[in-house]
């Protein structure tokens, strides 16, 4: 039985049985939480990461995904895999809800521990921020089993590493460490384990001091297709130029600037007074 659906949207009215979550006012944190499998995707885990994602759509906040016990994601259940035909493929089970993941309006962070494979690559993939620590190991083995990765792999790598390393990974099996993955900015930030959510939570933090219309304006603009640009930008910088933040940001800077000239000056006035 899936999950109960929320007729708010506040996670905190959900039940989940393979995710910890814990929401707070400007973001929401989610563990994978199937220790026993290393955190294999399944459809169950699925079900869950979409009424997360409900939830966010109806109220825009940063997301963090990790994973308990040292692992971020061992991959799909191969258990489920397995048994699997052609009809479920076509579902696109995996791959619709990373696809609505990346899509999210606030920016979705990754803090990678352990093994990040397979369907846990990808999941990783889809989000904006990729964090980890010195043990990760991220890679698609899928065509070792006798499959693709089909759940956004085959695109979202070459856009994030380009064509040799990704077919390295994906036509060769090649399984990054944390170095070799800082190397082709897979990740960006390697922090020791008891500090990578840490880490974490100062990205938000750091994200959190942005306005956040710009920022899921920002963000939607970033991801639209090129033949969008310039238009989009400049549609959307007339929205932002409308917002009453972009008011108050850009006096709060003059008002800054203006009191930072004044302490500067004051010295130098006294001491022309003092001759």
């Amino acid at each position: 039985m899936p999950a109960r659906q929320s007729a708010t949207g506040h996670l905190s009215s959900l039940d989940f049985t393979t995710l910890l979550v814990e929401e707070r006012a400007d973001r929401v944190v989610v563990l994978l939480n199937r220790p026993e499998v290393r955190n294999a995707i399944d459809q169950r885990m699925v079900d869950e990461l979409h009424l997360v994602c409900a939830a966010l759509e109806q109220n825009p906040k940063v997301l963090i995904i990790a994973g308990v016990d040292g692992v971020f994601a061992s991959g799909a259940d191969i258990a489920q895999l397995r048994e699997r035909r052609r009809d479920d493929a076509l579902q696109g089970i995996n791959s619709t809800i990373f696809v609505r993941i990346a899509k999210l309006p606030m920016p979705v962070i990754a803090a990678l521990d352990g093994y990040c494979l397979g369907g846990g690559a990808e999941l990783a993939y889809a989000a904006d921020f990729r964090i980890g620590t010195p043990g990760v190991r991220i890679g698609n083995p899928e065509t070792g089993l006798g499959i693709l990765a089909a759940a956004g792999a085959s695109w979202r790598l070459k856009e994030l590493v380009g064509e040799p390393v990704a077919k390295q990974i994906l036509l060769a099996g090649r399984v990054l460490k944390a170095e070799e993955a800082l190397a082709v900015n897979l990740i960006t930030e390697i922090h020791e384990a008891p500090q990578l959510m840490d880490a974490a939570h100062d990205l938000a933090d750091r994200i959190g001091r942005q306005d956040p219309l710009a920022v899921r304006i920002t963000k939607s603009v970033f991801h639209a297709p090129a033949e969008a640009h310039p238009l989009i930008d400049q549609l959307a910088q007339g929205i932002l130029f409308e917002s009453q933040a972009k008011f108050d940001r850009m006096q709060a800077f003059l008002d800054k600037n203006a009191a930072r000239k004044a302490a500067k000056s004051a010295p130098e006035a006294e001491k022309a007074n003092q001759t």
